[in-house]
């Protein structure tokens, strides 16, 4: 299984009210660390045919970041099989060690141009073994 990294800096614009970061930032980081992920380890032609969609989003929060935590963040796929992937996603307060974030997502293959759920070739499950 292949683990993708990535390292974010808590800023302004991540907190909420309370001064900690807003539940709806970590969503958006899980999303664009899957893209990230995504564009990383496929081919350009991957990435022109096909397209994945959100079916299912489950997050534990585990603890709080505030103002200038730094994040690790770590996403890896668990399985794909058919027309959707498993991916799991876990944010550490580098600081503490302290797990932040556990997030489990349901992803579907679109193929691009039809918008239709799309069987994930043995190349594209490959990528992420």
């Amino acid at each position: 299984m292949t683990v993708f990294e990535a390292f974010h800096t808590v800023i302004s614009e991540d907190l909420d009210d309370l001064m900690h970061v807003n539940n709806v930032r970590y969503v958006k980081w899980v999303q664009d660390l899957a893209k990230a992920h995504w564009e990383a380890a496929t081919t350009p032609l991957q990435q022109k045919d096909n397209i994945w969609v959100l079916l299912s989003h489950h997050i534990d929060y585990k603890s709080s970041a505030k103002m200038s935590d730094e994040i690790h963040l770590k996403t890896y796929v668990t399985r794909s099989e058919g027309v959707t992937s498993t991916r799991i996603v876990d944010m550490y307060n580098i600081k503490n060690g302290k797990l932040i974030v556990k997030s489990e997502t349901i992803w579907c293959l679109l193929d691009v141009l039809t918008k239709k759920p799309k069987r994930i070739t043995s190349e594209i499950a490959d990528v992420f073994r």
